[in-house]
């Protein structure tokens, strides 16, 4: 099972760029936010940043905790975007772009990528799913495609 997990898209993509406790646990890690990073790995030139919470505790210090589906994202152009024929006629709409567990078992917190060929934007859609039942709390950030100098 870990190494399926292991081997799903996108899973180890992220880079950490930083945190902030948000709740002191006497035992185990507190609970935080965390901030990360990851780049398109379709369209260069596309970063995202996603804060997200992390459960804390002697549940989170092994693993074992569940994450709310608390969940933010910032997308912007940091280079020159050149979109793939299959983005832009719309076969990728939805296309998975990130993926992280947000607990031992069945739940994750997912980025899907858009293209609104009307107003050359590059439209970035977080939530949280679950196997059984997700949830609607979600973010969006858009990145219009403009040229770069």
């Amino acid at each position: 099972m870990l190494a399926l997990i292991l081997s799903s898209p996108g899973i180890l993509l992220a880079e950490e760029i930083g945190s902030v406790s948000t709740v002191f646990k006497m035992l185990g890690t507190n609970d935080k936010i965390v901030v990360e990073a990851f780049d398109d790995p379709e369209i260069p030139g596309a970063t995202c940043y996603l804060s997200r919470a992390k459960t804390g505790g002697v549940k989170g210090m092994v693993g074992v905790a569940e994450d709310t589906a608390d969940a933010s994202i910032a997308c912007r152009q940091i280079g020159a975007i050149s979109l793939p024929e299959k983005v832009k006629n719309g076969k990728e709409d939805g296309e998975e772009v990130f993926k992280k567990s947000t607990s031992l078992l069945f739940k994750s917190l997912q980025v899907v990528r858009f293209y609104d060929p009307k107003r050359n934007v590059l439209i970035y859609l977080a939530y949280s799913d679950r196997i059984i039942e997700g949830s609607p709390k979600n973010s969006i950030s858009i990145i219009p495609i403009t040229p770069w100098h």
